[in-house]
């Protein structure tokens, strides 16, 4: 882990891989008084603090001496999302696993995911398989993106399972869709899945 300094109200810790990210995050879930946020990403978790509470000195020393954690995330909440495997790149999946696209579709609703982080648009996850980021082969993002994916759309980009929760540019690969509403600013916690969130896929028939 590498420190880094991040203005007078954070510091951004850096990671040589995303399990280690996960692994930083299970550790420092019983944070400080003054901690006021998580923020993950690929390879970085941003901890910001209020610094009437907590200094960064401090802050510093207890992020390098707070034990690691064997688990990767905390149990979280677990959310259902019914999916319809009917991705117009299952083949180009398929492919990629040496695979049917039925067994593409097999494989990822069989597996448990849970969410590493959000980006890219407001309640876009971005999910790993819960046993191991190489539980499953990585897939190449598209040479061309789409100028155009629909929302709900379920998509693989290298580790990542992704959900597009509103029409948008994509050069993930498309293998299903989903009804579920990602992003909802209505709902008291607009995104439907949050860091540490587990995600199980069922599958729909079209």
């Amino acid at each position: 882990m590498r420190l880094l300094p991040y203005g007078d109200r954070a510091l951004l810790a850096e990671f040589a891989t995303q399990e280690a990210v996960l692994g930083a995050l299970a550790a420092w879930q019983d944070a400080p008084p003054g901690v006021l946020e998580l923020v993950p990403a690929a390879r970085t978790v941003l901890v910001r603090i209020d610094p009437g509470v907590l200094g960064l000195r401090h802050l510093e020393h207890w992020l390098t001496t707070a034990p690691r954690a064997e688990a990767a995330l905390p149990a979280g909440t677990e959310v259902e999302i019914p999916v319809r495997y009917d991705g117009e790149d299952l083949a180009v999946v398929a492919q990629a696993w040496a695979c049917s696209p039925e067994e593409v579709a097999e494989r990822h609703a069989a597996r448990e995911w849970v969410c590493a982080f959000v980006g890219f648009a407001p309640g876009f996850p971005y999910l790993v398989p819960a046993d191991g980021t190489a539980a499953l082969p990585p897939v190449a993002r598209r040479s061309t993106s789409r100028t155009t994916v629909p929302a709900g759309a379920v998509a693989l980009a290298a580790e990542y399972c992704g959900i597009y929760p509103r029409s948008s540019p994509g050069g993930w690969q498309l293998i299903g869709t989903t009804d579920a509403a990602l992003w909802d600013a209505a709902r008291a916690d607009p995104a439907l899945v949050t860091p540490g969130t587990r995600v199980r896929f069922t599958r729909v028939v079209p």
